[in-house]
């Protein structure tokens, strides 16, 4: 078993896979190689299976809305992050030289795509049921605490709640820049509260920067102590 796969917990049978999980597109254009961006979008349909599966047979009484939540608390960016964080996945990833020099084992958009890309990794390498074994393993606690309340980090949806909790309240997000080279991207992104623009986000997804702009908002209500 290789170094990787010791810190990941599971021995690939096509270790070649594992290396596109961990291969971000900065390397990936440097080096002309594939990147982990197809492992990605893969990856996101197994793991809200697996979440999904979880909470829907372990909250027996609970309605469509607040599963929603919950699965949008533990899927989201920062979530995955720390959980990869556990395994020292940002020390593992392929990175190119400019997003290391700007500290993209430090962000959270990359190291949970490369989460991501290796559940799919491991989905294709062995099943459905290795893939959930491997997820839960690392998930279960987080998961436990995300549905006894304990911590909430989804600042869209929490606002999306908070605005529909007295009308139908509609909550957008429109991308108001995208700069930089690819490998270090940065997004702007304004939310609309009921067609008025509100606060910005910035991230290096437009993921992340909705989240920004979501948080944003949050602290506003607060504040006006609408919340």
């Amino acid at each position: 078993m290789t170094e990787a796969e010791k810190k990941i917990g599971y021995k690939f049978k096509n270790e070649g896979l594992l290396k596109i999980a961990l291969t971000h597109s900065s390397y990936a254009n440097e080096n002309h190689t594939r990147d982990n961006e197809r492992l990605e979008f893969l990856g996101d349909s197994v793991l809200s299976i697996i979440i999904s599966d979880y909470i829907f047979k372990r909250m027996q009484d609970v309605d469509e809305g607040d599963l929603t939540k919950f699965r949008a608390t533990l899927v989201c960016e920062q979530s995955l992050a720390s959980v990869a964080e556990k395994i020292h996945l940002n020390e593992l990833v392929f990175l190119g030289r400019g997003e290391e020099r700007t500290g993209g084992r430090r962000r959270p958009s990359i190291i949970s795509d490369a989460f991501e890309a290796v559940l799919a990794a491991i989905y294709l390498d062995s099943g459905i049921e290795k893939a959930r074994e491997w997820l839960l393993g690392l998930m279960t606690d987080r998961i436990e605490k995300v549905l006894a309340g304990e911590y909430y980090s989804d600042y869209k949806t929490t606002l999306q709640e908070i605005v529909q909790k007295n009308g139908k309240g509609i909550v957008s997000y429109v991308t108001v820049s995208e700069t930089g080279k690819e490998h270090n991207k940065q997004f702007t992104v304004k939310v609309v509260i009921n067609g008025e623009p509100k606060h910005t986000g910035v991230g290096h997804s437009k993921k992340e920067a909705e989240q920004a702009a979501a948080k944003a908002a949050l602290a506003e209500l607060k504040d006006a102590k609408k919340i």
